[in-house]
């Protein structure tokens, strides 16, 4: 069974970080619908909205991922509703 959600994350260093998260974003690609990056240049801040359609087990996986890179917190809104 697939859920809906949105992954949210904060890169605290973008320059730093943002190649590690963007490789695993690409690992998850089959899973992802859509991405929005929003750059906060001066606070040297980028967040990041994904929304994907997984398993649970998939979209936990992603998450705990990108959560273990440094720099980068992660967090999970994810549909009660299965499709």
């Amino acid at each position: 069974m697939k859920k809906i959600g949105v992954i949210s994350a904060v890169l605290d260093d973008p320059i730093r970080t943002s190649q590690k998260f963007n490789d695993m974003i690409s690992e998850f690609q089959h899973i992802i619908r859509g991405r929005m990056g929003i750059p906060f240049a001066e606070e040297h801040i980028s967040v990041v909205s994904i929304t994907v359609c997984g398993t649970l087990d998939e979209i936990n996986e992603l998450t705990g991922k990108l959560g273990n890179i440094s720099g980068v917190t992660v967090k999970t809104a994810i549909s009660k509703k299965t499709i």
